[in-house]
């Protein structure tokens, strides 16, 4: 059984176009309105990756909407990250930031090595089967960490 929910989550990874979007997306869906959930990127230079967009739609989660945003985009909007009680990064490079940016602040950083599904797999099927391979071990590390989705019909 996981550990007892936070009450709010930000997850990070480089571009906020696949990994972080998608482990936002899913938390939202295991866990209601239970967390306050966000993610943010490194960078924001890219747009939400339809790959992703197309294997999150499979288990009911809605991306396309999404919008990316970097962590410097998220301070200028007013989201304080010393208003999360956890961080989980999905990079190494979101992991250095998250710690760079918040040794000053009493919260909790974790880095889950998830692994980045672009440039793997030439048709599209393969390409499909990597994401799905990645949108899979945010689920399994997210189960574990914060016990089985409340909703029912999973």
């Amino acid at each position: 059984m996981g550990q007892a929910l936070p009450h709010s989550v930000l997850f990070c990874c480089d571009h906020n176009a696949v990994r972080s979007p998608m482990a936002e997306g899913l938390m939202k869906k295991f866990y209601g309105q239970t967390v306050y959930v966000q993610s943010a990127g490194v960078h924001n230079d890219l747009e939400i990756d339809g790959f992703a967009v197309s294997v999150c739609e499979e288990l009911g989660v809605e991306l396309s909407r999404h919008r990316s945003r970097s962590f410097e985009e998220m301070q200028q909007w007013g989201d304080d990250l010393s208003g999360f009680d956890l961080i989980i990064a999905l990079s190494p490079a979101s992991q250095r930031l998250a710690l760079d940016m918040t040794r000053h602040y009493h919260l909790e950083v974790e880095y889950w090595p998830i692994m980045d599904p672009t440039g793997l797999g030439e048709a599209r099927e393969a390409k499909l089967a990597a994401y799905r391979q990645t949108r899979d071990q945010i689920v399994r590390r997210m189960q574990d960490r914060f016990g089985p989705p409340l909703e029912e019909d999973l």
